[in-house]
């Protein structure tokens, strides 16, 4: 990381210039920068930029198998390809680093589509002829708070745990929101040397609504003739080291206890510095600078309180230098708006405020480029993550985040929505634990997936025999990911709220950050061919069945082929260990009835009583024996009775999940076996449509904006989800407005004897709204 040598004012004359750069780490991508955006506060530069990033990726194209003896031939092609995708870099440092920054930009880019860079903040004035020497750019500046509320707007759409609230005294200090579809209206409390308020309603209409002049520059001003402390920072830590009750007047203090006609508690602040005009002692700086932040604080909370109830509003966003992420800010915020409103009134706090003006910046920069028709992701790979910058807590780190941090967002390729059978969006949590919470359950899965990180790297290098350099870059993934895990033993509300599914898209991220699109890639093909041999004669031991016993049989099949997970440990050792391991011996491997979670009898009640399904949506999980001699017979009983069929697979590869474009090749070779599926496909009762997803576990609030529009059309009104990272890792406790199932089968010990089962257990919920 950044060096850090002595430090100036920030003025031109006292820049630092002693700080090396490393552009793998900080300015990433550099020499394909596209597009340059600006944000310049009172002490931080935050810097935007668009790139192209080439990265590989891989692709299954079917083989031309006419007039051939296809027997001991592959299923399908794979090639690694290079593809080139849009990424938004958003990197923050202090500004007495910007002219070492600005000297770096310049001597790496390579190529600019622009000569232009937007530019907002108060610092924007200052250095603007600084910018427009060193980069050859000319500084375009942009109201500043269009700008934050542009960049309020984006990330409160892309990011799905943006949004959380302090706790005081919590083990978990951040309590991350559930991402609400409907962002509007919200208020934003912008709180710089002032203090700004705005009532947001649509993507374009916002209003200033009221301010005070009473804001961090008031509490770092008098907080500098109190303390003598000229710098902020060091200003919040002396706060965060005092007793205010020093210094302040307690109700108590002045009726001897609680005022209980009004209500009011003893301990509560009757006059901040109450105490300063008849105690003949000096006072603390520890104890000033707590009792004016408190003052401030107090002030702000009312205030926004109070234009909140006004505007009926329920959503408090702050931001602003004021803010920085640290605790003790955060924490007298959250108590002051908590006790003006009575609890009605949430402070809320973003994780990358900081970003806000720079986001917008770069927004109004790229407008003909309609950025917001996208869908963007973080990217976990390059990003720092939220740091804890209390004092007392992880020093290194702190420091390293306030050198430098950075944000990455990669543009997905198509549109994400909410899934419009979900019973209710707003409330819908995808994960079934919350890592952040469950020390215990935290402590596991952090070791579980350091003890794996070996084998992910040895079977990543792998996969590339023919690469020269894959040992090199598998060991750099491992390094890397090993690195994130560690942070996240520190600092686990670092990318929002931690959880199984953020542990394997973290992964995922960096598998592919250093060129490992499909580690299984090669598994999934043999297995695939494997399967497709054995399709004819499972569908014929079925058909020979009486329907009840079909029933079983297919559900069964179902449970049996989601046995094959190469992301379970249990699973991938007997995989590699036993090569003749098949369908039968995993249906030996099943829990016998009752299972863990056992509702089939209604679901074979449902389907004897009740009318044909008109549509059921499928969410398939792995590749080999779990799609083919699992999920195709189910479809195909169902479309037999009737019943159309969606069959989503993730858009792009992990672990040994079946993927879109794999799906689409083994359905046409089912179909040339199998006469019901081939006449669902020309009459399209069958379809297959991708997820939007590239993960092992299922977000149902971001999801191909093409599935959310079929599942309408067709009036689907059953979801079948199966698997554990969709159906028990994620949506174990996700409610629909249709009838939904949930199958799969614990690959883990620990977690299923958490569940209180044992390895192998059968999970089989049926569910049925309520009416």
């Amino acid at each position: 990381m950044a060096e850090r040598g002595g430090r100036g004012s920030g003025g031109h004359g006292s820049l630092d210039k002693s700080i090396t750069l490393p552009p793998d780490e900080i300015f990433r991508n550099l020499e394909n920068a596209k597009r340059f955006a600006i944000d310049i506060g009172g002490s931080l530069t935050k810097l935007a930029y668009y790139s192209t990033v080439q990265h590989k990726v891989a692709r299954v194209r079917s083989f031309d198998h006419s007039g051939k003896d296809i027997e001991n031939e592959p299923l399908y092609e794979i090639t690694v390809q290079e593809e080139i995708t849009a990424r938004l870099h958003f990197i923050k440092f202090e500004n007495t680093y910007i002219e070492t920054c600005l000297d770096f930009i310049k001597d790496h880019l390579v190529n600019t589509e622009t000569k232009v860079i937007k530019a907002t903040g108060g610092g924007a004035y200052k250095f603007k002829d600084l910018i427009e020497k060193k980069l050859g750019l000319k500084v375009d500046k942009e109201d500043v708070m269009t700008c934050l509320i542009k960049g309020c707007n984006f990330v409160l759409r892309n990011i799905p745990h943006e949004v959380f609230a302090y706790q005081k005294d919590s083990d978990t200090e951040f309590r991350f929101q559930t991402n609400d579809p409907n962002i509007f209206p919200y208020l934003l409390v912008n709180i710089g040397s002032g203090v700004s308020i705005v009532k947001v309603e649509t993507e374009d209409k916002f209003e200033w609504i009221g301010g005070s002049s009473i804001g961090g520059g008031t509490f770092w001003g008098l907080g500098a003739l109190l303390t003598k402390t000229k710098k902020f920072d060091e200003l919040l830590q002396l706060a965060s080291k005092g007793q205010h009750t020093n210094v302040d007047m307690l109700v108590k203090d002045v009726y001897g206890g609680a005022y209980q006609t009004l209500g009011l508690s003893g301990n509560l602040i009757a006059s901040s510095f109450g105490k300063s005009t008849t105690a003949d002692k000096e006072f603390s700086k520890e104890d000033m600078a707590k009792s004016l932040l408190h003052m401030i604080s107090n002030d702000i909370g009312q205030l926004a309180c109070l234009y909140a109830k006004l505007h009926n509003l329920e959503k408090i966003y702050f931001g602003g230098f004021f803010i920085r992420g640290h605790p003790v800010t955060m924490r007298t915020i959250t108590y002051s708006i908590n006790f003006f409103s009575k609890g009605e009134v949430q402070a809320l706090f973003l994780r990358h405020e900081g970003y806000l003006g720079a986001i917008g910046a770069f927004l109004k920069g790229a407008e003909q480029d309609n950025p917001n028709q996208y869908s963007w992701g973080e990217n976990y790979a390059g990003s720092s993550g939220l740091m804890s910058t209390s004092p007392d807590v992880y020093p290194m780190q702190r420091t390293r985040s306030g050198t430098f941090d950075m944000l990455e967002m990669d543009r997905l390729e198509r549109p994400l929505v909410n899934l419009p059978l979900l019973k209710d969006p707003s409330t819908y949590i995808p994960d079934t634990v919350d890592l952040t919470d469950d020390a215990m359950a935290r402590k596991y899965w952090l070791t579980c997936f350091e003890e794996a990180l070996d084998g992910v790297a040895k079977r990543a290098a792998a996969s590339q025999p023919d690469s020269m350099d894959a040992l090199e870059r598998a060991e750099k993934f491992r390094q890397k990911y090993w690195n994130k895990l560690q942070t996240l033993r520190q600092q686990p509300f670092a990318y929002g709220t931690l959880t199984v599914r953020s542990l394997l898209d973290t992964r995922e991220h960096c598998l592919n950050e250093f060129n490992f699109p499909d580690p299984y890639s090669k598994i999934k093909q043999k297995e695939n061919g494997i399967a497709l041999k054995c399709f004819h004669s499972v569908i014929e031991s079925l058909d020979s069945l009486d329907w009840e016993e079909r029933q079983f049989a297919l559900v069964k099949g179902l449970l049996a082929g989601n046995v094959f997970d190469w992301g379970a440990k249990a699973v991938s050792d007997v995989l590699e260990s036993e090569p003749q391991f098949g369908f039968e011996e995993a249906k030996s491997k099943l829990q016998e009835r009752p299972w863990l979670q056992d509702s089939y009898n209604q679901w074979l009640e449902r389907l004897k009583e009740g009318p044909p399904h008109k549509c059921a949506l499928i969410f398939a999980d792995n590749s080999g024996i779990d799609i083919i001699l699992g999920v195709f017979p189910f479809v195909r009983e169902l479309l037999s009775r009737g019943t159309e069929v969606i069959l989503a697979c993730n858009s792009g590869p992990a672990l040994n999940d079946v993927t879109y474009s794999e799906s689409l090749i083994v359905t046409e070779r089912i179909a040339a076996m199998d006469p019901i599926i081939q006449s669902a496909l020309k009459e399209e009762k069958l379809l297959l449509v991708q997820t939007g997803s590239s993960s092992p576990c299922l977000d149902l609030s971001r999801l191909d904006k093409g599935l959310a529009v079929l599942v309408r059309e067709r009036k689907t009104d059953l979801v079948i989800i199966e698997g554990m990272g969709r159906a028990i890792h994620t949506n174990y406790y996700a409610a629909f407005k249709c009838e939904s199932l949930k199958l799969a089968v614990i690959k883990n010990s620990w977690l299923a004897d958490r569940l209180g089962g044992k390895i192998f257990s059968v999970i089989f919920k049926y569910e049925v709204p309520c009416q």
